[in-house]
């Protein structure tokens, strides 16, 4: 059994949402909230496996509420069902930890599937909100390594280059302990683990031929 939540300011659309959901043998509906905050304190309190959440509500909303949902409940799957597909509302509800994004529009079967494969650990991103995604993205060319500073891009480079700690700090002329802060800053900026997968991101991305 699915232990379901409706959050929905709409009383009329939550109670429609939740008299269709009842009629489904494998999803318990154990509460519905008419705001951002009661919502949040329901989830936390009566911990369901799925949540239906809107995103315009007054008191608090679907962004606000899904984002103190995760910070104590990470494993609850927050689905966001709204109209809205802007990105002033896509982005940060997927930021917040929002599990998948369907859009009201959608059939009262095609929520109850959302649900299901929810609760199997399978999202659902609308194919206007994912076609809004890609766009964003292949518009989007910033690598990892754009993220680091000058300084760190000029570690990066003697890393690159093979050269030790204290070789790195000769000839950039800076401190030992400055060299091991600035490699630690670059191997969590790029996720990687070890010097050796730097020098390979290094080497992937054609950084030596850039340089200078």
């Amino acid at each position: 059994m699915i232990r379901v939540m409706v959050v929905d300011d709409h009383e009329i659309v939550r109670k429609g949402i939740i008299a269709y959901l009842q009629t489904d043998p494998e999803i318990d509906v154990i509460g519905q909230a008419s705001s951002g905050n009661e919502g949040a304190k329901l989830i936390l309190k009566e911990k369901p496996d799925v949540v239906l959440m809107d995103l315009m509500m007054d008191n608090g909303t679907g962004i606000d509420a899904t984002k103190l949902v995760m910070k104590d409940y990470p494993s609850c799957k927050i689905i966001i069902l709204t109209s809205y597909y802007d990105d002033q509302q896509v982005f940060p509800a997927l930021e917040a930890g929002a599990f998948s994004y369907i859009l009201k529009t959608s059939s009262a079967d095609e929520i109850v599937a959302a649900i299901k494969k929810a609760a199997k650990g399978e999202n659902v991103i609308e194919p206007k909100v994912a076609s809004k995604m890609m766009t964003s993205f292949r518009g989007t060319s910033r690598k990892p390594h754009d993220e680091l500073t000058e300084r760190e891009m000029e570690v990066l480079l003697c890393i690159g280059n093979g050269m030790t700690n204290q070789e790195i700090s000769d000839h950039l002329y800076i401190g030992i302990k400055t060299v091991k802060t600035h490699v630690s800053n670059i191997l969590a900026k790029l996720d990687v683990h070890d010097r050796t997968q730097a020098a390979v991101y290094v080497h992937k991305n054609n950084l030596l031929s850039k340089e200078g």
